[in-house]
């Protein structure tokens, strides 16, 4: 396959995480608050519901991507399942936003099944589309512009999310979020679902050289471990996500009751999107300019300035509050597309010392790490405000609100600090993935 993509595979390939994102931006914006102030559930209970059921994918990931790996249809080994997948991802989406008039334990249950199941059938759409991205191009270069492209339809999908679905919800609920959230879903799973199926057809991947032909198997996840290079990104990757789950379950909670202004929590989440945009569409040029590691490193440094100051900001400074969320959003963006770049690069890197290509399994096992971090994020988020003394719906005490702000912005800065010591240690530069590549063409 060349190395070069037309603008239409990009666009294509973006709009497969356009769907996956308006999922996970449900999850990671509104989930916490859903079931803390509309579904019913106690935070700390909350907190633990959405740890518990991402465990789970310790047993799915490595499975999904082993069947992946295996898998030689006539429409591709990764695309069917974008197509195939579709409809049930959309299904469980909506399904996770309704609330049953039903016990408390009863609800537990119904939560617990209904968010295991669309993480389920998320994991088994998500991987093999994440592996497409690394069989579509070998140049590195190419690689990092194709997930900029990735990214900024992700996080159109998050402007979109943030900015919608509180009218969503306000205009078919009338007032009754329980009924307003299921049927603001039903319209976001609908778009969700087309998006998966124009990427199907708008995408294509390399054929199987059938003499050359390995099929995955899952011990072949133990051999992923060892490559250094693919551990030290997925630790990355977690910390990374950890800030994620905390900060963006929280963020509702930040400007609800922190700020004491509810009616800015569309506004606020809408702002952090259009940086989140503008920093992935930015990813795609500067890594023209700049070297992938070291732009790393410099919108890490951002990140981390940037939460250190809602720390010294009052809550009555609120444009000030709003431009460094817009920073921090603008910075994070440049590295999850450099992130998700430097996975494809791994790839090559442990098909050099062992001899074997692991595309979807090294995805899979990057997906993992990025749902064990959000997943811990969140019960962070859930844990502390029940540390800290938090109730649902009432005014909060001066102790809650240090807690959300320590889930808003303090947990997020140490996770930027581990993310930095790690990147450090790695060596894989557009130099030497070219290098590897060419060494691997003379095999």
């Amino acid at each position: 396959m060349k190395a070069a993509l037309s603008v239409k595979q990009k666009f294509g390939y973006g709009l497969g995480d356009t769907a996956s994102n308006i999922v996970f931006q449900m999850v990671a914006n509104f989930m916490l608050i859903f079931y803390t102030d509309v579904f019913g559930i106690t935070a700390a209970a909350a907190g633990t519901l959405l740890l518990v059921v991402r465990l789970f994918d310790g047993i799915t990931d490595p499975v999904m991507g082993t069947i992946a790996d295996r898998t030689r249809a006539k429409l591709g080994g990764y695309r069917p399942y974008l197509l195939y997948l579709a409809v049930p991802f959309g299904v469980f989406a909506v399904l996770a936003f309704y609330t049953p008039d039903w016990s408390y334990n009863g609800k537990l249950i119904y939560a617990y099944i209904t968010y295991g199941l669309l993480m389920t059938v998320y994991t088994a759409i998500n991987i093999p589309y994440g592996a497409l991205g690394g069989t579509m191009t070998t140049d590195p270069t190419e690689r990092a512009s194709l997930q900029s492209y990735r990214f900024a339809m992700a996080m159109f999908a998050m402007f979109l999310v943030v900015w919608a679905i509180p009218k969503l919800v306000a205009a078919f609920g009338h007032g009754n979020d329980q009924q307003g959230y299921p049927i603001a879903m039903l319209f976001m799973s609908g778009l969700a679902i087309a998006c998966f199926v124009l990427c199907f057809f708008l995408t294509s991947e390399e054929k199987f050289d059938a003499s050359k032909d390995e099929k995955a198997k899952l011990t072949d996840f133990f051999t992923l471990i060892k490559n250094s290079q693919w551990t030290l990104v997925a630790l990355i990757s977690l910390f990374t996500l950890i800030l994620i789950g905390v900060r963006s379950s929280v963020a509702p909670h930040y400007i609800k009751y922190y700020l004491q202004a509810p009616d800015l929590i569309s506004p606020f989440l809408t702002v952090a999107a259009v940086g989140s945009v503008l920093g992935a569409v930015s990813t795609h040029l500067l890594t023209k300019k700049i070297k992938k590691i070291q732009l790393f490193k410099i919108a890490l440094y951002v990140v981390i300035i940037s939460h250190v100051l809602f720390f010294i900001t009052p809550p009555s400074s609120v444009p000030i509050i709003f431009a460094l969320f817009f920073v921090a959003n603008f910075a994070h963006m440049i590295i999850t597309p450099l992130m998700f770049s430097m996975v494809a690069d791994t790839i090559d890197f442990g098909e050099k010392i062992s001899g074997k290509k692991l595309t979807a399994i090294a995805f899979s096992g990057h997906l993992l790490a990025i749902k064990l971090g959000f997943a811990i994020g969140g019960a962070i988020a859930g844990w502390l405000l029940s540390l800290f003394g938090y109730v649902a719906n009432q005014s909060q005490s001066a102790e809650a609100l240090q807690g959300i702000l320590i889930a808003f912005a303090g947990i997020p800065t140490l996770c930027m600090i581990a993310a930095l010591f790690f990147i450090s240690r790695y060596r894989l530069t557009e130099a030497t993935v070219l290098d590897i590549q060419h060494s691997l063409s003379k095999q």
